[in-house]
């Protein structure tokens, strides 16, 4: 046992290396394999019509099938009148090593071992060349080329080895021969299963490449949904926590709003304000855990609608022309639903001027009664348009906006050769005190709300 462990690397190696042939070579060697049709979704084969596709498709198999007629040629031609005069001396030159070549459509290592066999008896049969004969030359080689093509670099490296040690031991076997073909076709079969290696590398790095492309870009897109979540998530913390802070604080100062309060009315607010509290911390643990170490709170209040006029101003500086458009009766909306309007608007717009330079944009904002309807549309650009690795994140991230708020939205390339980014986030019916669900408010009360927010 410890004698089969103090193994040396080399007879790990050499033991590795004829598991290898036996499993290339040897196992299953003459199983059913069809050769697969030729992919026709590349650039090319893709400007084909539908039928000559379809035919392009057989492209392999009429290769090999050109290689046998090739194939039956050269025994034809290279052998004399004499050499064909019997049955048995026209299969070993001609037909069998036709036989050998197609045979690599369907079992390609067994077509190998069928080629080798073949070799000395078409030899003796053609007579004047030893250990390969013109027809047996060229089967043997395209035979070579096929099997390399459909298996992998490490087979081919096995068959040339073994064809140049089975044609070596038949020259010493059968003595020398003046026509001896063996170092002419080791040479001729290494350059072309050089060949063959190397479009076959360099296939599997494209491919290899293109899988990696395609990991990246599904990372990068997570990634990306990632980044903006949280970012809504920390936008909404923000919110919350502020609207939560507003609470607390006038629970504490309703009290001294009345003069002689009940006992059971300063319980009530005692109360508010220690469930708001509670809230608000629950919500910054459970929240907090978005923010990174070094993310700093904005001192600034997070942008509204109200703030849309300075964002155009930007853009148009940017070289932006845009036309803004409000319908419907302008009304404060909750704080949620201002940001992400404002964030949908800034982020289309964002995206006219990297993907349609040179282009227009329009802004439509519509307050209805059930909520708020955008609409930013752009004309098709006018100027060179580099390409963008970040296209579609930004369209990502408003989707996940507008769904947070329960809302839809559509994005889609105009018939103009434009783009429109349309959405509509639902709004809660206010009545006509200002406050949801019918309860009443006074003016008094709004700007209190307002003071005490701006302290919090």
């Amino acid at each position: 046992m410890t004698e089969t462990k103090s193994r040396s690397p080399e007879f790990r190696v050499a033991a590795g290396a004829l598991d290898g042939l036996r499993q290339d070579l040897f196992r299953n060697a003459f199983a059913y394999r069809p050769l697969e049709r030729m992919r026709t979704d590349g650039p090319l084969l893709r400007q084909l019509p539908e039928r000559m596709r379809e035919r392009a498709a057989w492209t392999p198999h009429a290769l090999v099938g050109a290689a046998a007629l090739l194939t039956a040629f050269v025994g034809l031609v290279s052998a004399d009148s004499f050499a064909l005069r019997f049955a048995v001396d026209f299969i070993l030159i001609v037909l069998l090593p036709v036989i050998s070549v197609l045979m690599t459509l369907v079992r390609p290592v067994g077509a190998f071992w069928i080629s080798m066999a073949l070799t000395p008896f078409s030899a003796v049969a053609s007579g004047g060349y030893w250990p390969w004969a013109p027809s047996t030359f060229l089967s043997h080689l395209m035979v070579l080329v096929v099997v390399a093509a459909r298996t992998r670099p490490r087979t081919a490296a096995w068959m040339w080895g073994l064809t140049v040690v089975f044609g070596t031991a038949l020259e010493n076997f059968g003595g020398w021969h003046p026509s001896s073909t063996t170092s002419t076709f080791a040479v001729a079969s290494a350059f072309a299963l050089l060949v063959v290696a190397v479009v076959q590398i360099r296939r599997d790095a494209q491919r290899e490449v293109t899988v990696q492309r395609t990991v990246t870009a599904v990372e990068r897109d997570r990634r990306t949904l990632l980044e903006e979540r949280t970012t809504i998530a920390r936008e909404l913390h923000d919110v919350v926590a502020h609207h939560m802070s507003v609470v607390a604080i006038q629970a504490e100062a309703a009290p001294y709003r009345v003069e002689n309060p009940p006992p059971e009315l300063e319980q009530a607010f005692v109360t508010i304000r220690e469930n708001a509290v509670a809230a608000l911390t629950e919500l910054r643990r459970v929240l907090g855990v978005v923010r990174a170490e070094d993310y700093q709170a904005p001192d600034a209040p997070q942008p509204t609608l109200a703030q849309l006029d300075g964002l155009l101003a930007n853009v148009r500086e940017a070289g932006l022309e845009t036309e803004k458009t409000v319908t419907g009766a302008v009304r404060e909306l909750p704080q949620g639903v201002e940001l992400s309007a404002y964030r949908i608007i800034q982020e289309a717009l964002s995206n006219t001027l990297r993907h349609a330079p040179g282009a227009t944009a329009k802004v439509e904002i519509g307050y209805v009664l059930g909520g708020l309807g955008l609409r930013v549309v752009n004309g098709p650009p006018t100027g060179p348009v580099k390409p963008s690795p970040g296209a579609g994140h930004g369209i990502t991230g408003m989707r996940e906006r507008v769904a947070m708020l329960n809302g839809d939205m559509t994005a889609a390339a105009t018939e103009e050769g434009g783009y429109e980014i349309a959405a509509f986030i639902p709004v809660q019916l206010i009545c006509d005190t200002g406050e949801p669900n019918g309860t009443h408010t006074t003016h008094e009360s709004h700007k209190a709300q307002a003071e005490l927010g701006e302290k919090a």
